[in-house]
């Protein structure tokens, strides 16, 4: 049987789940479904398990504008998100419209139907099954959910003891009273450190380069001030404005005076480490922001550091060896338990094979109008959320934007819209810029969108910037092209 809707969602994360929301209050009537490849809403926040997972970007930004977070926990942990993702999905009834267990294998649209056609198999029972529709939404993130980024080390086959990936973290890993280490030196690996430090009998995080550290409160003392005498929306409201524009501010100080951000973020993390702890493990040889800063609750990380639970070792591998890991400077470090945190295998669309009108449609060929949608790919959005900036941020503002895009063609009686970009408004550089040089980033960059040499092709990768633009400037700008279906198309069945 084919299922037909408005708009089918692809992921179930907390950009699919915003998008559905956002339907629901501002396209009433807009019928949608959403084909989620895991068993349970979230996303990330469902796959990810390992001790101590939390977000790295603080709540009042990260959460969706239309619910407010009510907790006054800056970093929540990864459960936390999830209810609240879960919550927000049940507020908006979305939980009827996902299909969960389907792994999307082949998107196709034909501009003589003016329809989606999207194959998608239940993994519990093999089925294939079809379903069509006017609208197609990407908001499966931009990694691969199957496999993590994991470099071959020489001699790990020698090692005797587990090696584990973040990614697929055992739920039977057994880590009290034995030495871990841990090599890489991003959010992941910062939040492990701590995490199991007090259970392990010792921690080491090796690096091969260091990484700028920020400590934020664990908690919002001056929203929970202000939640005594202000209604707790209002009180949102303020530190999601607060927020965003601090951390704007701090990013564009990066940009401007990159000297002065590197030493103010070292001098707040030479306080927190103290005499004894060398600075070089904290110093790295770029500048802040070339690659995403890792923040840490109430100095977590630090604390472990200076009571000797937890340390750090900046240097390269030379081999694994049957008791641990030896390093080109000719020190072993013991360990039980090695776990590479070592990132992400970049994935856009979860590879789905996507085709327009027969033509397979890759996205690192296609520049990205707006920062939602390829040129030459019909009625389709990809949310992809910022880097430099809270996630949901951009999904919030991606998911209005289509709003409006479907609200404007159904009062016109338009059927299809397609962004065509000229070969002069291409760049070779990615989606996500050319500032972050961080690994995940530079592997990416052969399989993401290129972004323009102009507007509306460049993308501004800036939330002060980008919402006026996706919330109010005019559909119709000359770049979007409309048009009519003429063929008459007979319902399928609804979901």
């Amino acid at each position: 049987m084919e299922h037909e809707v408005d708009t089918l969602i692809i992921g179930a994360g907390i950009s699919g789940i915003g998008v559905a929301c956002h339907l629901t209050r501002e396209s009433p009537g807009t019928t949608y479904a959403i084909l989620e490849r895991r068993q349970a809403i979230g996303g990330t926040w469902d796959l990810f398990r390992y001790p101590g997972i939390r977000s790295d970007s603080d709540m009042y930004s990260f959460a969706y504008h239309f619910r407010p977070w009510h907790e006054t926990k800056i970093l929540a942990d990864g459960a936390k998100i999830r209810e609240y993702v879960q919550a927000t999905a049940a507020e908006y009834g979305v939980e009827q419209h996902i299909r969960f267990g389907r792994k999307v294998l082949r998107a196709s649209w034909s501009s003589e139907t003016g329809r989606w056609t999207v194959q998608a198999t239940d993994e519990k029972t093999g089925e294939v099954e079809t379903h069509t529709s006017k609208f197609l939404l990407g908001c499966t993130g931009y990694y691969n959910y199957d496999t993590g980024y994991r470099p071959d080390f020489p001699g790990e086959e020698r090692f005797t003891g587990p090696i584990v990936h973040p990614q697929h973290w055992p739920e039977d890993l057994e880590y009290a009273g034995k030495r871990v280490v841990i090599i890489g030196s991003g959010a992941t690996a910062i939040t492990l450190v701590p995490a199991m430090a007090d259970i392990a009998e010792h921690v080491t995080m090796l690096q091969r380069s260091p990484t700028y550290v920020v400590s934020l409160p664990t908690d919002d003392a001056i929203s929970a001030g202000l939640r005594k005498v202000l209604p707790s929306g209002v009180v949102y409201r303020l530190a999601r404005t607060r927020n965003i524009t601090i951390q704007r501010a701090f990013y564009l100080l990066t940009r401007a005076q990159p000297a002065v951000a590197r030493k103010l973020v070292l001098a707040a993390v030479q306080r927190q480490l103290g005499p004894n702890i060398d600075m070089r493990h904290f110093t790295p040889d770029y500048n802040p922001w070339d690659q995403r800063l890792c923040v840490v609750p109430n100095g977590d990380l630090f604390k472990v550091l200076r009571r000797g639970k937890a340390s750090i070792a900046t240097d390269h591998i030379e081999t694994f060896t049957e008791t641990g890991i030896l390093l080109k400077s000719g020190e072993e470090i013991p360990a039980d338990i090695i776990v590479t945190a070592t990132g992400l295998a970049v994935q856009m669309l979860g590879g789905v094979e996507v085709l327009v009108d027969g033509v397979p449609a890759h996205a690192h060929d296609k520049v990205i109008y707006k920062g939602v949608m390829l040129d030459g790919v019909p009625n389709a959005v990809m949310v992809i959320g910022y880097t430099n900036a809270s996630w949901t941020l951009k999904a919030d503002i991606a998911a209005e934007y289509f709003c409006r895009l479907v609200n404007h063609m159904k009062a016109k009686g338009y059927t299809q819209v397609v962004a065509r970009a000229s070969a002069s408004d291409r760049a070779e550089t990615s989606v996500m810029g050319d500032a972050l040089t961080s690994g995940y980033i530079q592997r990416g960059n052969a399989v993401m969108p290129r972004q323009g040499t102009r507007k509306p092709w460049k993308a501004l990768n800036d939330y002060i910037r980008d919402a006026p633009m996706l919330r109010h400037a005019p559909i119709e700008d000359g770049v979007l092209q409309f048009s009519r279906t003429s063929v008459q198309v007979t319902p399928a069945a609804r979901v």
